[in-house]
């Protein structure tokens, strides 16, 4: 696929998807959507890491009210199932981490297309906006299941009924997101926690992905049985060898990401 609004660089196996629709805040329309769910699928065999992110001076601003399939076909509901989900399932499923760099605005559906990664580092001046009551509808694109999960039902009903900004800062505080850090060095940090991964041990970081998504749905026992066969798979990697070996040796493990 020719991408018309988005980009995508892999270099040093990072994969970086920018939203690429700065003149209208990056929000999402029909095409958008297509693109960000062909990208998150191709990357898994070609990088070791996929960073969301966006350029101006917002992340995403949701879904793009002036879109005329919006306009046009109203069914809301046919919209989520055939554009958002693909669109959610190809970041959450994806087999490599996944970071979203939110350097501004992530309102609406952006805001939890920016929660659905495996980790949310944001700069300070960001802010997230579950802003759906405001025009007469509930938070979608996965609000109701990635907030109650990540700060908890009191601040989550409190974020979708009164549609107030949460600030980066009180995101990180709620543990909302990972982190919140100095705009100046924004761009540093994340590229910084990018290329860790990058060079990590690609198949363990699958498992853990895997194993801490599913816990919702488990008893104890059910995920203590998942964490044995995880690392059973992780114990009988390169990987595992070479991590042991760097220890033994004090030297710094070079995973092959296997």
């Amino acid at each position: 696929m020719t991408y018309q609004t988005i980009t995508l660089d892999i270099t040093d196996d990072i994969a970086v998807l920018k939203l690429n629709r700065p003149e209208v805040m990056n929000a999402l329309n029909s095409q958008m959507r297509a693109e960000i769910t062909d990208a998150a699928r191709s990357v898994a065999d070609k990088a070791r890491v996929l960073v969301l992110t966006a350029e101006g001076r917002a992340f995403c601003s949701g879904q793009d009210l002036s879109d005329r399939s919006s306009v046009a076909n109203p069914d809301l509901e046919r919209s989520l199932r055939d554009e958002y989900l693909p669109m959610l399932r190809a970041i959450v499923e994806c087999p490599i981490p996944t970071i979203s760099a939110v350097n501004g605005a992530a309102a609406g559906a952006g805001a939890n297309l920016a929660l659905c990664a495996d980790v949310v580092i944001a700069t300070q001046s960001a802010y997230f906006l579950q802003a759906f009551s405001r025009i007469g509808l509930i938070p979608d694109a996965g609000g109701t299941y990635w907030m109650p999960r990540s700060m908890g039902t009191a601040k989550a009903m409190g974020a979708a009924l009164f549609a107030d900004k949460i600030s980066a800062t009180q995101a990180d505080d709620w543990g909302m997101i990972w982190e919140a850090v100095p705009d100046e060095s924004f761009a540093e940090v994340w590229r910084g926690r990018a290329a860790h991964l990058a060079t990590g041990p690609t198949l363990a970081y699958q498992q853990i992905k895997q194993v801490i998504r599913g816990n919702w749905d488990r008893t104890l026992e059910e995920q203590l049985a998942a964490e044995g066969k995880a690392q059973g798979i992780c114990g009988n990697s390169r990987d595992f060898k070479e991590g042991v070996m760097s220890f033994l040796e004090k030297r710094a493990p070079k995973f092959e990401g296997r």
